[in-house]
């Protein structure tokens, strides 16, 4: 027993070239390369592909080491030669066989998504891609192999061989983690934020001050031109006019009235939405048919399409506020504070609602609330709904909430079994409905109550739909029904697929009406469930539809 011990405690941590990790590598390559949600190119396959086949090849290591450490029989030392050959023969057969189907997979899923297929994926290039990117994570997982074995070997002068081993990977690890998260990263973030910061700051030539004195951020605005960020002096500048409004509304058209404070405003969250409350009223927007409180995604941008679309629609009687709470992109705002975010969706959403409330019922604004990926996130964590059921706001429209948002978790986890995840029915339907590109809001439903919630979620939007556990089990967008937009070739493999999800969120924005790419039309059908247009038909919703089909994508 003591030989025994000896010998699995010389080895390294686990294995360097595992013959279980050589077939399980080649099956995530493998597994990587068949249709997700989004199509992607050889370069990105390659990338994916090459980390899946190093984390399956660890996870083979893991196992036997494992195996090892349990003292269980290992066989003849004159056996791991031939085993070693036969599992890379295994794992060669198997990325050859997936390299050949690659091409087809990857068309699959143009097909769902609109996208013109591919002559050729170049499934030499992804291999060569995939075996470079495996041969960077296997030496960065063979260092890691080597400080566990160092700091196991330390310990156990004090301790038995695998009391330190345990303890030893742990310590080992926490070093790697502290090293990565509080050094790396930090400098990371830090580098990224002073970057987004210098990008948003920049005055745009093509964007001119607003010269009337009701406009932010022109004369006597309370909002400075210069400290209004990039995409809020876009928003506030690129507003539909009253006579564009005029050509689809008709008489009575408006300009409608846009209030957006940047990141640079005000130290505080409280101070900035305060600034925004002050502009708000002395533009009158409380005199506005219509109050819409907004938050944008983690760079301060706010779709055209979620908001143009309202104004043509209310005849440009709108009023929308919004405040800025990052310069970085939502995926590392997330990742740097996701805190900023919600705290300042709370302060904006609270003091408008405070004196919007104070206001007489008959003379006062209807109240929407509307966000956008994080900003769906951040207004739906923080709308107190409990606290306003004696005075409640008349609705919200969401877009592409995160999996991670409090309310489309309780709506698509709380749904009727009979209804698909992607367009989950919950309740009666006269609180919350949700859409997607096929619409989804004219079913069976009880009539609506005072308040309209509506989520518009695309069935192929990774970000909706990605979850941790589908490591581990089926995600349920794979149930039957499918969305019409999800590949039917699509299908579920242990670790692979949440990688998928994964990069998928992070190319999703590629593609209009598919994955995260929200387009102006399908916000149409979202805007009039909530806000009940007077004289609405099927006919204006058709006319408004061509009419923002016709304009360019907003990036």
């Amino acid at each position: 027993m003591a030989v025994a011990e000896r010998e699995w405690a010389e080895d390294p941590a686990w294995p360097r070239i595992s013959p279980i990790g050589l077939v399980l590598a080649a099956a995530c390559f493998g597994a990587s390369l068949t249709p997700s949600l989004a199509p992607r190119d050889p370069l990105l396959l390659g990338l994916l592909g090459g980390l899946a086949a190093a984390i399956g090849h660890e996870i083979g290591g893991l196992l036997q080491w494992i195996w090892r450490f349990l003292g269980l029989p290992v066989g003849p030392r004159a056996w791991r030669g031939p085993v070693r050959l036969g599992a890379a023969v295994i794992a060669l057969a198997i990325a050859a066989f997936c390299l050949t189907r690659v091409t087809g997979w990857q068309n699959a899923v143009r097909a769902v998504t609109g996208v013109a297929p591919v002559e050729s994926s170049y499934p030499l290039e992804v291999a060569a891609i995939g075996l470079a990117v495996f041969a960077a994570f296997w030496l960065v997982f063979r260092a890691i192999g080597e400080a566990i074995r160092r700091v196991s070997r330390l310990l156990e002068r004090v301790l038995p061989p695998r009391v330190s081993a345990m303890l030893g990977t742990a310590l080992a690890l926490l070093l790697v983690w502290i090293a990565v998260e509080r050094t790396a990263l930090d400098q990371a973030m830090r580098a990224a934020n002073a970057s987004f910061a210098a990008a948003d700051a920049r005055i745009e030539p093509d964007i001119p001050r607003p010269s009337r004195p009701d406009r932010a951020g022109g004369p006597g605005s309370l909002v400075e031109w210069n400290e209004m960020g990039r995409w809020g002096r876009s928003f506030v500048a690129t507003a539909p006019t009253r006579d564009e409004i005029a050509g689809f509304f008709g008489a009575g058209a408006k300009d409608s009235v846009r209030v957006y404070v940047g990141l640079g405003a005000a130290p505080t969250a409280r101070e900035r939405a305060e600034i925004a409350l002050r502009e708000l009223i002395r533009l009158g927007g409380f005199e506005r048919s219509a109050l819409i409180v907004t938050v944008p995604v983690g760079t301060g941008w706010m779709d055209p399409g979620g908001h143009d679309t309202v104004e043509f629609m209310l005849g440009g009687d709108v009023a929308t506020v919004a405040v800025q709470y990052s310069y970085l992109t939502s995926v590392l705002s997330l990742i740097d504070d996701r805190s900023a975010g919600v705290e300042q969706a709370r302060e904006l959403f609270n003091l408008v609602y405070e004196h919007w409330r104070s206001l007489p019922r008959d003379h006062r604004p209807k109240f929407y609330v509307h966000g956008l990926s994080q900003g769906a996130y951040n207004t739906e964590t923080t709308l107190p709904i409990l606290d306003m059921l004696g005075d409640p706001i008349q609705g919200a429209l969401w877009a592409g909430s995160p999996f991670f948002s409090p309310l489309w978790a309780r709506v698509r986890d709380g749904r009727h079994r009979d209804s698909p995840v992607w367009r989950p029915r919950w309740g009666n339907g006269s609180l919350v409905r949700a859409m997607n590109q096929q619409g989804g809001l004219a079913a069976d439903f009880t009539p609506w109550g005072p308040t309209r919630l509506v989520f518009l979620n695309y069935g192929s939007d990774p970000i909706v739909l990605f979850t941790f556990d589908s490591a581990f089990r089926p995600p349920a967008f794979l149930a039957a029904p499918r969305a019409p937009d999800v590949a039917p070739e699509l299908r579920w493999f242990p670790v692979v697929t949440m990688l998928q999800l994964a990069v998928d969120s992070a190319i999703s924005l590629k593609t209009p009406r598919f994955g995260h790419f929200y387009v102006a039309p399908d916000y149409i059908d979202g805007w009039a469930a909530v806000t009940d247009p007077p004289g609405w038909s099927p006919a204006r919703a058709e006319a408004l539809k061509a009419l923002f089909a016709a304009r360019p994508a907003p990036f």
